[in-house]
C-alpha cells in the first residue's frame, strides 16, 4: 500500500506536469511493484488529512515488539483542490496497483493526478490564475512550483526531509536529507537534478554519504517519442475509418522503447559502478493487451536482469523475473501477480469470479468475445460492448458511481520456496492492508512474518 504522503506528492507531480515514468531508477517500476511489494508487519495506523489544498499532514503508530510512530506533513504551493484525499473516495487503483502504464509524451498539459488508473480526469486549477497570454508550462515554470515534506520518527528521533522545486518546465531540484545519530557526520544529503524534455531525461546526483557522484539518463525513441508525435499537435489524433482517433497502425503492438544507464563514483571511498537498460512498454492508444519488458546490465557485476509484466485483464496483472551472474553462474527467478475484485473477501476467496458483481446488474454492458483475427493481431475489435436490449438505456443513474473494485489479492514467488500474499482493500472508510510471508522450505513453522496496517484519511 502507498502511503497517504507518497499520494499526495504523486498528485503534485500530477498537477505540475512532471513524470517519475521518464527517469532510469524507474526503469523496472513495473515488475518491482508487482513482485517485492512490501508485506505489513505487526499493527500499524495511519491517520492523514489534507487539511487544505496546500497542506497535508499524516501521523502513524505501530507495535512491533515496540511502541513506534512518525508525525509528516507536507506543503504544496500547487492548489491539489482536485485531489480525492477522503480514504472513502480515493480511488483504490491509485493506492493499490502494481502495474503502471506509460503517460504520453505530447503534452506536458496533463489532468490533475486522481490516480494512474483513474477513469474520471479533472483539469488542472492552476492555469485559471495565469495570464490569457500565458500557457499552463509558463505558470507553473515562471511561478516555481515548490514541495515540502518533513517526517519525524519516534521514539528513535530520526527526521528525514524533501525539498522539490520546479524552476522551468523541463527542469526540477530534489534535495532530501535524513538526520541520525548512528549515521556518519550526524545525519545524510542526497541533491537530484532532473531535466526531462520528453525524448530524453537526465538526472545528476551527489550526496554526501561517501562523497557519492552520478549521473544517469534515459532516451525514447519509437512510438510516441518520434519527431512528429512529441509535437503540440500530435495530441490531436485524426479519426480513422472507424471514428475512434486511433491510427490502423496502433492496432497491433504499438510502444516506446527506451533505453539509458547510469555511472556513480565514490569520492571518499574510490569505488563506481555503472548499469545499462532498455525497456519496451505499450502506450495508452495500444488496443491490445497492456505489457512491459525490461532488460538491465551491470557490466562490472556481471548481473543481468530480465523482466517481463503483463497486464492480462482488467482485474489480473503478471510479472516474471529473471537474474542471472556471468561470473558466478548463480541464477534467480521470481514471479509476481494480482488481482482485483469488486466482491467482498469472503465471496472472492471460496472461488466466485473476480470480475463479477455482488448482485448481478442485467443492465450491465456485456462484453463481445474477440474475433480470431483481433486476438492474432494483439488488438480489440472496433464495437467493444454491446446492450443486451432496450432495457440498457433505462438504467439506474448511480449505476456509473458503484466501486469499481473492492479489493485486490497480491502473491509472489521465488526459486527459494517464499511465497509473499497480500490483500488490500477497503472496509467503508478504512483502506486496510492484510499480508503474511511463508517459508515452504520449513513446514514446521511456515508463516514467517503477519501483519495489519489500516489507513484512514480525511
Amino acid at each position: 500500500m502507498r502511503e497517504f504522503m507518497h499520494y499526495i506528492t504523486n498528485a503534485f507531480y500530477g498537477a505540475t506536469g512532471w513524470s517519475e515514468d521518464n527517469t532510469y531508477k524507474e526503469l523496472n517500476a513495473t515488475a518491482r511493484e508487482l513482485i517485492d511489494f512490501p508485506l505489513p508487519r505487526g499493527l500499524r495506523l495511519n491517520l492523514s488529512s489534507l487539511a487544505t489544498p496546500h497542506f497535508a499532514t499524516s501521523y502513524q503508530l505501530g507495535s512491533i515488539g515496540i511502541v513506534d510512530g512518525s508525525i509528516s506533513y507536507l506543503h504544496s504551493t500547487v492548489p491539489l483542490t482536485g485531489v480525492a484525499a477522503q480514504s472513502d473516495r480515493i480511488p483504490l487503483p491509485a493506492l493499490l496497483r502494481s502495474y503502471r502504464r506509460l503517460h504520453d509524451l505530447g503534452s506536458r498539459d496533463r489532468p490533475l493526478y486522481l490516480g494512474k488508473d483513474s477513469i474520471r480526469e479533472t483539469s488542472r486549477p492552476a492555469p485559471s490564475t495565469a495570464t490569457p497570454t500565458e500557457t499552463v508550462d509558463e505558470y507553473l515554470g515562471t511561478n516555481g512550483s515548490s514541495l515540502l515534506y518533513g517526517r519525524l520518527y519516534l521514539p528513535q528521533s530520526l527526521l528525514e526531509g524533501l525539498v522539490v522545486r520546479r524552476f522551468t518546465p523541463a527542469l526540477q531540484v530534489q534535495l532530501s536529507a535524513v538526520s541520525e545519530r548512528s549515521l556518519r557526520n550526524g545525519g545524510t544529503l542526497l541533491g537530484l537534478v532532473q531535466y526531462d524534455e520528453g525524448k530524453y531525461g537526465i538526472e545528476g546526483l551527489a550526496s554526501t554519504d561517501g562523497g557519492l557522484l552520478g549521473i544517469r539518463g534515459l532516451y525514447n525513441f519509437g512510438g510516441d517519442a518520434s519527431a512528429s508525435a512529441i509535437s503540440p499537435l500530435a495530441s490531436i489524433s485524426a479519426p480513422d475509418n472507424n471514428g475512434n482517433g486511433q491510427s490502423a497502425e496502433r492496432e497491433r503492438i504499438y510502444g516506446r522503447f527506451s533505453a539509458g544507464g547510469e555511472v556513480y563514483y565514490g569520492t571518499l571511498n574510490k569505488s563506481g559502478g555503472m548499469s545499462l537498460g532498455a525497456r519496451f512498454a505499450t502506450l495508452p492508444a495500444h488496443r491490445g493487451t497492456p505489457l512491459t519488458a525490461t532488460l538491465t546490465i551491470n557490466p562490472l557485476m556481471g548481473n543481468i536482469n530480465a523482466t517481463y509484466a503483463v497486464l492480462a485483464k482488467d482485474y489480473c496483472s503478471l510479472a516474471t523475473r529473471m537474474e542471472f551472474n556471468v561470473y558466478s553462474y548463480e541464477s534467480d527467478w521470481a514471479v509476481g501477480m494480482e488481482l482485483w475484485s469488486n466482491r467482498r473477501p469472503a465471496g472472492f476467496l471460496l472461488g466466485a469470479d473476480p470480475n463479477s458483481q455482488a448482485e448481478p446488474d442485467p443492465e450491465q454492458p456485456r462484453r463481445k468475445e474477440r474475433s480470431f483475427q483481433a486476438k492474432l493481431e494483439w488488438r480489440l475489435d472496433d464495437q467493444e460492448t454491446e446492450r443486451s436490449g432496450p432495457r440498457a438505456e433505462g438504467r439506474p443513474a448511480d449505476a456509473a458511481n458503484k466501486e469499481e473494485y473492492r479489493g485486490v489479492l497480491k502473491a509472489r514467488l521465488d526459486q527459494n520456496l517464499r511465497i509473499g500474499l497480500l490483500w488490500e482493500g477497503r472496509v467503508k472508510s478504512l483502506i486496510f492492508s492484510l499480508g503474511t510471508g511463508i517459508d515452504l522450505r520449513k513446514l514446521g513453522e511456515p508463516f514467517r512474518s503477519l501483519g495489519l496496517e489500516i489507513q484512514y484519511s480525511s
